[in-house]
């Protein structure tokens, strides 16, 4: 059962990265460089605030460290602005597919059990009382939220 479930997840994941793939191919640099629509943020600050949480992926779920720290200033602690300037569209798409492929392959070394232990950002404790705050249930949310922001994103292509 348990990796049923976790098949379903992560079949659910590389989906959501393949059509997300697909609509950033379809992008220019211009596309990306527009709000999604007025007063809303721009596609290059959601490809980036995607990559910053995909990256920060690393470490929560214990496969190594973040390869791309410096983009949480940029793109999770600040609000789209100059900040989100620091990469062109062109270098944020290359780290999007570097952080996704650094995933894949930690990914491909969990086994279906450890899913559900605890991630870093839980403490023993605290997972005792609430096992669902486990590895898979961050992977779930992770393409969820990647869903929404493709959702936002989709609209560039108009």
């Amino acid at each position: 059962m348990e990796e049923t479930l976790v098949k379903m997840v992560l079949d659910a994941w590389y989906a959501t990265i393949k059509r997300a793939d697909a609509l950033l191919e379809k992008l220019s640099d211009d596309d990306l460089l527009r709000p999604v629509a007025p007063g809303r943020n721009r596609g290059t600050y959601l490809l980036g605030h995607l990559t910053a949480v995909h990256d920060a992926m690393l470490p929560l779920l214990n496969l190594g460290q973040a390869q791309h720290p410096q983009l949480v200033d940029s793109y999770i602690r600040t609000a789209d602005g100059p900040a989100a300037d620091a990469m062109s569209p062109s270098e944020l798409r290359a780290v999007w597919h570097q952080v996704n492929a650094a995933l894949a392959s930690g990914f491909s070394t969990i086994k279906p059990e450890e899913w559900f232990l605890k991630h870093n950002s839980v403490s023993a404790e605290d997972f005792a009382k609430e096992p669902h705050r486990n590895r898979l249930n961050v992977l779930n949310s992770r393409t969820n939220h990647l869903s929404y922001h493709m959702g936002q994103i989709a609209f560039l292509k108009g």
